[in-house]
Order: C-alpha cells, then sequence, then structure tokens
C-alpha cells in the first residue's frame, strides 16, 4: 500500500459524519491549508497570522496591508461554512461555491473591480483573463458551464473522488467564474467535494505552485487530466504524512 492509499485508508477508518468529527480529524489542518491556499497567490500571508486569526480572532503586532488581513480572517469565516455545509450534506452545487467565494473574498475586490459591478458571490460580469493559455469563460457562457460542471458530478462513487476532484477543480479554474479568488474558491469547494465523498482533504502546499500550475496548464493545453491526479495523489501523501508516520508507529507498538 503506498502513501496516498495509506492516507485514505486512514481517513476512510474514522468514519467521519458530523462537523465536530470532522473539525477534530482535521485538527491543526484547516489553519495549514488556509495558510498554503492563501499564500499561492499572496505572499505576504504567513502561518503566524493564519494560526492567531484561526486560534484567537485577531493578530498582535500586525504590521501588513488590510487586504492581507481580510483574506486571512475570510479564509476563517469560509472554513466555518465548509463544516457547516458537510453537517448539512449540502451537495457541491452552484449556491454554495458562491457562498465560499463570497466569504473569501468580502471586502477585498479593488476599486476597479467594485465599479466596473463586480460583488463577492456574483459570476464575472466582465472579462478577467489569467495563466499562460489566457484561459476564462466569457461572462456570458459562466453561469451555463458552471451549471454543467456542478451537473457532472452528481452520482459519483466513492473510488472515483479523486479524480472527480481533479477533473471539477481543472474545469472549474479554466472556466475562471469570478472577478477574483478563483484559486482559493476552487481549492475549498475541491476539498469540500472530497471530504464529502469519504475522501480526505489535500493542502496543496504553496512551495509546490509550480507544479501545480503545470498540471493545471495540462488540462488548458490538452485537456489531460493525469498530471493533476498524480499531483493530487502526492499532495494527499505530503498532507497527511505524519498521521500515517503516528499511526504505524501506533501499531507497532501495539504488536511488541
Amino acid at each position: 500500500m503506498d502513501q496516498y492509499d495509506k492516507a485514505v485508508a486512514l481517513w476512510q477508518r474514522r468514519k467521519i459524519s458530523t462537523d465536530a468529527e470532522l473539525a477534530e480529524a482535521l485538527n491543526g489542518h484547516s489553519i495549514a491549508f488556509a495558510y498554503h491556499s492563501g499564500k499561492i497567490e499572496n505572499e505576504r500571508i504567513t502561518y503566524n497570522d493564519t494560526r492567531e486569526i484561526f486560534e484567537r480572532d485577531g493578530v498582535t503586532s500586525y504590521t501588513g496591508d488590510l487586504r492581507t488581513l481580510f483574506e486571512i480572517r475570510n479564509a476563517k469565516a469560509a472554513n466555518e461554512l465548509y463544516l457547516t455545509a458537510f453537517n448539512e450534506r449540502r451537495p457541491l452545487d452552484e449556491a454554495l461555491i458562491k457562498e465560499f467565494q463570497r466569504l473569501l473574498t468580502q471586502n477585498t475586490y479593488d476599486t476597479r473591480r467594485y465599479q466596473l459591478g463586480e460583488r463577492p458571490g456574483e459570476y464575472k460580469h466582465h472579462d478577467y483573463v489569467t495563466g499562460r493559455e489566457e484561459v476564462g469563460a466569457a461572462p456570458e457562457d459562466v453561469a451555463e458551464e458552471m451549471a454543467e460542471l456542478v451537473a457532472e458530478l452528481d452520482d459519483i462513487s466513492y473510488e472515483k473522488a479523486l479524480t472527480a476532484a481533479a477533473y471539477f477543480h481543472a474545469k472549474f479554474e479554466n472556466i475562471h467564474p469570478f472577478a477574483d479568488g478563483n484559486g482559493r474558491t476552487g481549492r475549498l469547494a475541491m476539498n469540500y467535494f472530497l471530504v464529502i465523498h469519504s475522501h480526505p482533504p489535500i493542502i496543496i502546499h504553496e512551495e509546490d505552485r509550480k507544479t501545480y500550475y503545470t498540471a493545471l496548464e495540462a488540462w488548458d493545453t490538452h485537456q489531460e487530466l493525469t498530471p493533476l491526479c498524480s499531483f493530487l495523489k502526492e499532495q494527499t501523501a505530503k498532507t497527511w504524512e505524519k498521521q500515517i508516520q503516528r499511526e504505524e508507529k501506533r501499531k507497532r507498538n501495539q504488536e511488541r
């Protein structure tokens, strides 16, 4: 059994069914996820600031800009919705995705976007191409493409959860449905999809962002999903490495 399979088996043995159980299983994962997901796009985010906000709802001796502070606080609010939605067994539909994005981006839209009529929680009204391939659906096509994407997620078996999550994430980032916050929203929505399908959530580590972007570009250019699936398996193993080691140590001690 490889490290990825061990991570999945370890997670599924917990049989998590409530938000309290999910919060306990995640432990420090939520802080680490928020830190890495935020830092992929904002170098000013620090782990210490993220930890303080998640644990104390405030920071001490903060000298950074307000937008960064809002982004970290927003990540905490979005994490609370993530837990509540899991407890209610909400499907990953357009409404939930918009709620994730609204919480992640509230009070952070710049003046230009706001003047153009963009608002957190709404699909984009103007074009914002991104990436080397200049991806992004036309604003008038976003609602239809997003409806098709979430419909494709219906009736996914647990065994195919990772492949479906990779497909969702690649297609979501290719559509680029919002004026801002697409990366953070896509990563959180992908993790939500995984946990409701009994798969451990994944931290995409900021130090691995180049490989992450390359995997997304493979979809943009050739609709090739294998690189992203492989990357997500590696990140799953990396995310849960310490928990796997502790579990194996516990088993060794029991066998003595």
